[in-house]
């Protein structure tokens, strides 16, 4: 995980920035985000211009510029790994706090929304993490999350560093977390990514490999997202969206 986050993420803002503005979106959006999935939480979350959005987790900040971009909400970022802390900032000017998910410092109804994408299979402080987005999202806001989930109890713990919730088991992390889900889908239902954000993913990718693709920190997250690529290929994994608010 660290590898991903910290070194990793730092390596993407440096190529992103030699590329362009163009790029610094899709390159940090790299695992946590399509347009079509924000797309569907920034349509289905209500989110608007001026609204407050806390990003937990939100590693390069990439899904967090996007929805700024798009409809103008004023996000905050939070993010455990200093290296992700670093590029956000070179990247993007939205502010950053170098902070765990699961101890938000963050005062209690201070915000219009949070999302957190991707994050809570990496983390086994998941009900924590989800409490913490309750409590910071004032009533009446709502909660997005991106989640790969088990389909069965044994992929669960299938890779290191990960914990894959169960489908049953993320709705009692919900209820427990006081939350309920208004509504879900599927990543697989989502439209297809336009060619052009595919492309610009794909010239950065290529320029990390050539420029890191010898080095322990990029084998390392390259191998992780592998393994999670082929576990979604065969169906042991799936990613669900999901718009929560509080009970």
């Amino acid at each position: 995980m660290e590898a991903e986050f910290d070194t990793v993420a730092e390596w993407t803002a440096e190529v992103a920035a030699e590329l362009g503005s163009d790029y610094y979106v899709p390159a940090a959006c790299r695992g946590s985000g399509s347009p079509p999935a924000l797309d569907w939480l920034i349509n289905e979350m209500g989110l608007t211009a001026g609204a407050t959005l806390v990003d937990s987790g939100a590693g390069v900040g990439g899904p967090a510029a996007y929805a700024a971009q798009s409809c103008g909400v004023l996000p905050l970022l939070v993010e455990p790994e200093a290296g992700a802390c670093r590029a956000a900032n070179r990247l993007f000017e939205s502010p950053v706090l170098c902070a765990d998910g699961a101890a938000l410092p963050i005062m209690d109804s201070s915000f219009d929304a949070a999302w957190s994408l991707g994050v809570l299979c990496t983390t086994a402080d998941q009900l924590e993490l989800l409490e913490e987005l309750r409590r910071v999202v004032r009533p009446g806001g709502r909660i997005g999350l991106l989640v790969f989930v088990a389909q069965h109890s044994a992929a669960g713990n299938m890779l290191e560093g990960n914990h894959f919730p169960t489908q049953s088991g993320l709705l009692e992390l919900v209820a427990s977390a006081g939350l309920v889900v208004e509504r879900r889908l599927g990543t697989a239902d989502l439209p297809a990514v336009a060619d052009t954000w595919t492309g610009r993913v794909e010239t950065v990718e290529r320029v990390l490999s050539d420029r890191h693709g010898h080095k322990e920190a990029w084998q390392m997250a390259e191998r992780q997202s592998s393994r999670i690529g082929r576990l979604l290929d065969e169906g042991s994994l799936t990613g669900q969206l999901l718009v929560l608010h509080r009970a």
